[in-house]
C-alpha cells in the first residue's frame, strides 16, 4: 500500500496549505478527539491508510480529461431521481466529460464560493453507497463524523483560500488524470466491494485576473461516476480544514 510522505499542513493567511516536511500518519475525525476505527484514503485507521504518491514525483501523470477504456465496459442505468447508493456497483471508469460529472464540479464550486458545504454534497461519494463499500461496523457514523466532518472543514478553508473575491472568482473547470485510476478491489481498504479511485485531480479557476487551482486529493467511482472522498488530504495531523497544493 502506497504511503504519501512529506506533506504537513501549515498555517497561512486563515488557510492551511501543505508543505513539505514530516507529517503523522494519522487523521482524527473533527467530530471526535480520537482518529475513527477505519482503513484507506476512504476511511481512517492508520493500518490501513493508503495515500497518493509523494507530491512532486517523476512517476506522477499528466492530468487528463481523456479515461482510458475501462476494461469491461458497463453503461449506468440509474435514473437521476435514484439514489445511485442504493443500486449496483458497475465496473465502469468514469469520465471527466460526463453531464453528471460537471454538475458535481459545478456544485463544489458554488459550495466553496458561498462557504456552504450542503451545496457542496452533490460531488461527495453517496452514504447509500459507502455503507455498500466498507466492511465496517460503524460505517455509517465513519462516514458523517469524519468524511463528511473533513469535506466540511476543507470546503470552508477553501473559501477562505478565494478571500474577498470569492464572488468574482469563475471556475474553469476540473481536471482527472483518468490513466492513473486504479480498480481498487475486495479486501483492500476494508472493502466489501470495488471502486475506481484517482489521485490528482485539479481544479482551476481565475481570481483578480490570474489562473489559480488547488487539489482535489482522491475521487472514488460509484456507477460510472466519479465523486470527492477526500477533497483535503488524508491522512492529517489534525482536525482542520486544509487546502490541498493550492497553485497561483
Amino acid at each position: 500500500m502506497r504511503t504519501r510522505t512529506g506533506l504537513c499542513a501549515v498555517a497561512s493567511a486563515g488557510v492551511l496549505i501543505l508543505t513539505a516536511a514530516g507529517c503523522g500518519s494519522s487523521s482524527s475525525s473533527p467530530k471526535t478527539a480520537s482518529a475513527a476505527a477505519s482503513g484507506g484514503p476512504e476511511a481512517g485507521s492508520a493500518a490501513g491508510t493508503p495515500s497518493a504518491p509523494a507530491s512532486g514525483s517523476a512517476s506522477t501523470p499528466t492530468p487528463t480529461q481523456t479515461p482510458a477504456p475501462p476494461s469491461t465496459p458497463q453503461t449506468p442505468s440509474s435514473s437521476p431521481s435514484a439514489d445511485p447508493g442504493t443500486l449496483p456497483q458497475i465496473k465502469a471508469l468514469p469520465t471527466a466529460t460526463d453531464p453528471q460529472f460537471t454538475a458535481g464540479v459545478n456544485a463544489l464550486w458554488q459550495g466553496i464560493v458561498d462557504d456552504n458545504p450542503q451545496e457542496a454534497l452533490p460531488f461527495f461519494f453517496p452514504k447509500s453507497a459507502y455503507l455498500q463499500v466498507k466492511a465496517l461496523s460503524n460505517a455509517g457514523a465513519d462516514y458523517e463524523n469524519r468524511l463528511i466532518g473533513f469535506y466540511n472543514l476543507d470546503i470552508h478553508a477553501a473559501h477562505r483560500l478565494l478571500g474577498s473575491g470569492a464572488k468574482d472568482a469563475k471556475l474553469v473547470g476540473v481536471s482527472v488524470p483518468a490513466k492513473a485510476a486504479e480498480w481498487i478491489v475486495p479486501g483492500v481498504e476494508q472493502n466489501k466491494l470495488s471502486y475506481y479511485r484517482v489521485y490528482g485531480s485539479r481544479l482551476t479557476y481565475t481570481e483578480g485576473g490570474k489562473t489559480k487551482s488547488f487539489g482535489l486529493f482522491s475521487l472514488i467511482s460509484w456507477r460510472g461516476q466519479w465523486y470527492v472522498v477526500h477533497f483535503g488530504p488524508n491522512p492529517r495531523p489534525a482536525s482542520t480544514g486544509v487546502v490541498y497544493e493550492p497553485r497561483g
